[in-house]
């Protein structure tokens, strides 16, 4: 490892509480990176900064020196009822998340502030509590803050600093409205200093910056000066059926190596995995599906030495310090190009040098143009000779335990295949059992349960006193013969009083044109919700109507209804163009 990465600016000639200076003391800091000594003359100051530097170059010191700095300067104002932090810091990632708790403990050891970290996955309880008894400094993820948050374990009103490192990674993971969210909680940007940090500062990132920050400072460095030529790029033209086989003889020519394997998919990380395990190359997969607490444990061996390998999507790309990796495997060429200086960004770290190695395979072939216009240089490709390519036992292959990845049937819910019923409610291969409620078709009924249908079936269905019954009463039965009233005017009144029917006009039934169901007499059913719902009477069944005076000649005094005269329907002529009748027949 060089100094070339270090400037000649000292930590101690910085305006650094002693306390401070201690913790890098001790920590073995004692001279400034290129990032910090352009960020920290500028932030100590009180002003906002949006800083762009390669990974590993120090910018989680940078932000952590001026939050500390902050916190000692002025005294903590009074908290409410609950816990009230006084500087936030927003990664992306878990990993990340505790990365930086890591550094924050290590260099604020002797400041006596309290320091928390809260993440997805694990220790619920243990994370609330902690961050319920109050502390200075919170370290987190947006999904997990803005859980505690709206529970209200605590508050964004004392928020002094802010600090986003990673910002251009909350865009892709899609954490912007989360971030917006926690932004409007907190106090305006005048009475708050903010610190934004990436290895990538893109538009939408430094609108981002100026949109929520006191018109930062931007401070830039350029990668191609820090890391570039520290970083040995090659790469190899392979087919897809090759990957595997050069895979393993480079790892194997590499027996003292730190190696890091990155894929694009889970799928294919299980893939890599099973072959390097199954060929005797100690490996572990570092995914999104991995459980926290092992992902954690995964880190923990790799840094220090225990695991030689460790194949990792994206999650392993961002922020994460492991030292002294020797080789990047880009098994997969990413499709965006930045994930690519992320990638390569895990190892010549703090003045190391590494080797950085591409596989341009058949299936991403076409990413290493935009790669190469991304970073600004040609990569030199290399021939597949025959003697790295390794003889590979297709059986060889390892499956993984499904045990060591996060269970997500478990949490079923209604964004889950599982809790809509899809397909993984089906039942599994040879299960001959077809639903868990058989329907009475497929249930084969004994000779009492039958006994006890045909009973039920010959006898007299109960009557239920039930508040509208009157209302079933007066309403017509439906027979093929209409069945009249002898006393219409009760039956109407007895109808109004049980609920409001609309009154009908009298339709001449012998026009057709008069037949409109709208204009039909509707009769109450039985209430539904609460309600009455009225249905049109069948045809078959018309209305009674109102009785009209006698004609002369009728029996007025026996008070039978007149019925409508029923009109014959006209016949067409047998000549079409005659519009005389025929004839008639003597």
């Amino acid at each position: 490892m060089t100094d070339k990465h270090l400037t000649q600016i000292r930590f101690d000639t910085l305006a650094l509480d002693a306390r401070i200076l201690t913790g890098l003391a001790d920590a073995g800091f004692t001279h400034c990176t290129p990032i910090q000594a352009e960020t920290l003359p500028i932030a100590l100051q009180g002003r906002d900064i949006a800083g762009q530097a390669q990974t590993g170059t120090g910018k989680t010191a940078a932000f952590l020196l001026v939050v500390m700095q902050r916190l000692l300067s002025r005294p903590p104002a009074d908290s409410g009822p609950r816990s009230r932090p006084r500087a936030l810091i927003l990664a992306p990632t878990r990993e990340l998340a505790v990365q930086i708790h890591r550094d924050t403990l290590l260099l604020a050891k002797h400041t006596g502030l309290r320091t928390s970290v809260v993440y997805g996955g694990t220790g619920y309880q243990e994370q609330r509590d902690e961050l319920a008894a109050g502390i200075d400094i919170l370290i987190g993820t947006p999904g997990r803050l803005i859980d505690y948050f709206k529970q209200r374990v605590f508050d964004l009103k004392g928020i002094e600093v802010l600090v986003l490192d990673e910002a251009d990674r909350m865009f892709d993971l899609g954490f912007i409205k989360d971030i917006r969210f926690l932004f409007r909680q907190m106090p305006p940007i005048q009475d708050r200093q903010g610190m934004l940090f990436s290895a990538t500062l893109s538009y939408r990132v430094t609108e981002l910056a100026y949109e929520h920050m006191n018109q930062p400072q931007l401070v830039e460095i350029e990668a191609e000066k820090i890391t570039a030529d520290r970083v040995r790029q090659t790469c190899y033209m392979t087919s897809n059926d090759e990957k595997i086989p050069l895979l393993i003889g480079l790892i194997r020519g590499w027996p003292d190596g730190r190696i890091i394997v990155f894929v694009n998919t889970k799928r294919e990380a299980d893939r890599v995995w099973g072959y390097l395990q199954g060929n005797g190359i100690n490996t572990a997969v570092l995914s999104g599906d991995v459980p926290q607490s092992k992902r954690l444990k995964l880190l923990r061996d790799f840094t220090e030495g225990v695991l030689p390998v460790l194949v990792g999507t994206d999650v392993a790309a961002r922020g994460l310090h492991i030292p002294d990796v020797t080789h990047v495997v880009n098994y997969d060429l990413p499709d965006d190009p930045e994930d690519y200086v992320h990638r390569i960004g895990r190892t010549a770290r703090a003045g190391a040098a590494g080797d950085a190695i591409g596989f341009v395979c058949e299936t991403h072939a076409f990413c290493l143009p935009d790669i190469e216009t991304f970073i600004g240089i040609k990569i030199p490709v290399l021939p597949v000779a025959p003697e790295l390519l390794a003889e590979v036992d297709p059986r060889s292959r390892l499956r993984p335990d499904r045990a060591d990845r996060e269970d997500r049937r478990d949490s079923r819910g209604a964004g889950t295949a599982q809790g809509r019923g899809g397909r993984d409610n089906r039942p599994a291969h040879g299960d001959t059992t077809k639903s868990a409620q058989p329907t009475r078709r497929s249930q084969p009924q004994s000779a009492p349960q039958l006994e006890q249908v045909e009973q039920a079936q010959t006898a007299e269905p109960i009557r239920s006193v039930e508040p509208d019954e009157h209302i079933e009463q007066a309403a017509p039965v439906q027979t093929t013969e209409p069945i009249q009233s002898a006393e219409p005017d009760e039956q109407a009144e007895q109808a109004e009083k049980a609920a409001p029917i609309q009154r009908w006009e009298p339709v001449d039934y012998d026009d057709p044109d008069d037949l409109d169901s709208s204009a039909l007499p509707v009769r109450p059913r039985r209430r539904r919700n609460g309600r009455i719902q009225l249905e049109p009477a069948a045809l078959t069944s018309p209305p009674v109507v109102p009785a009209t005076p006698a004609e002369p000649g009728g029996d007025a005094e026996s008070g039978a209804e007149a019925k409508p005269k029923r009109r014959r329907r006209r016949r067409k002529p047998a000549d079409e163009t005659s519009n005389q009748a025929p004839e008639a027949v003597d």
